[in-house]
């Protein structure tokens, strides 16, 4: 058995004139999870659809469980799963419905009584797809992905619409298909889903890898200076309390109302930052000091522009 899930060596793909993804090198090792990265129209999805067969490279290598995707696709198919943000399903169909389709596509499926219901979709298996909720048609397409026992699943946004309950039960889920051998590749945009998953985090923009490693050697290796975060108001005039601070430390809202300060955190910079915010007449909440989060280090890479 090969020992990679995945290997990609060199990957270019073009669109006419718009190249996707720009000599892309990624190495997946088998029964681990891998969160691909990237701001819109960084390459995720075409990377992702080559390593399921659906597009063919221009130039480089790609293997899946040791296959090529495109001359070898009968025989992979069978051992992949592949979850598209959106399901896929016809409008009309019932959940059970569309699931036992699948189920019979496969040489040896999971129960599809019994996927439902751990996946929580027990009450609406007679439920037309059109009418389920976000949150149900990500799930459904979730068990479409897992009924047949794949080897690897490919997993777009597998959480989109779904509430925190739903989430953590598909996060549990998937640490148990890894603790059973399963690979797991992701895209998601939630930098607290690929923290809580990820084995590796592949960092991607303009079509190539720009970091990579375990999401704990990411904060670290990215990771100035300590860092003091807190919640209060927003729109609070963080040069202001830049001022406050001793020379060199640096404010920012990264979001409205969460606010960082980098610097070397120590009792007097608390203090000051305490002090400061109360003398604008604003709690400040939940602070805390440590390194950076993954959110950061992507924003730090890939810049803080609104993509297309």
């Amino acid at each position: 058995m090969n020992a990679t899930a995945v290997e990609i060596t060199g990957l270019v793909k073009r669109f006419g004139a718009v190249t996707a993804v720009s000599g892309l090198d990624l190495t997946m090792p088998r029964a681990t999870v891998l969160a691909l990265l990237g701001p819109n129209g960084a390459g995720k999805t075409t990377t992702v659809e080559i390593c399921e067969g659906f597009q063919r490279p221009d130039e480089g290598t790609v293997r899946v469980l040791g296959l090529d995707p495109v001359r070898d696709g009968a025989a992979l198919r069978p051992k992949i799963g592949v979850m598209p943000q959106g399901g896929g399903a016809y409008p009309g169909v019932r959940a059970e419905e569309m699931l036992r389709l699948v189920a019979s596509c496969a040489a040896n499926p999971l129960d599809p009584a019994w996927l439902l219901d751990v996946l929580g979709l027990s009450d609406v298996r007679r439920v037309p797809f059109k009418r389920l909720s976000g949150g149900q048609q990500q799930r459904l397409s979730l068990a479409c992905a897992l009924v047949g026992r794949p080897e690897l699943v490919f997993l777009d946004e597998p959480t989109a619409g779904m509430d925190p309950q739903a989430r953590r039960l598909v996060w549990d889920l998937l640490t148990a298909l890894r603790a059973d051998g399963v690979s797991v590749l992701l895209t998601t945009h939630l930098m607290e889903e690929a923290e809580a998953l990820a084995d590796t985090v592949v960092i991607v923009d303009g079509g190539r890898a720009i970091a990579s490693g375990s999401p704990s050697s990411l904060t670290a290796e990215h990771a100035e200076d300590a860092q003091l975060r807190f919640r209060a108001r927003p729109g609070l005039d963080t040069d202001l309390l830049a001022a406050a601070l001793p020379e060199g430390y640096l404010v920012k809202e990264s979001s409205p109302g969460v606010y960082r300060v980098y610097g070397a955190v120590n009792p007097q910079v608390i203090s000051t930052v305490t002090s400061w915010c109360a003398q604008q007449g604003v709690l400040a909440e939940e602070l805390h000091v440590g390194k950076r989060d993954l959110e950061e280090v992507f924003l730090e890479l890939t810049g803080r522009e609104l993509r297309a």
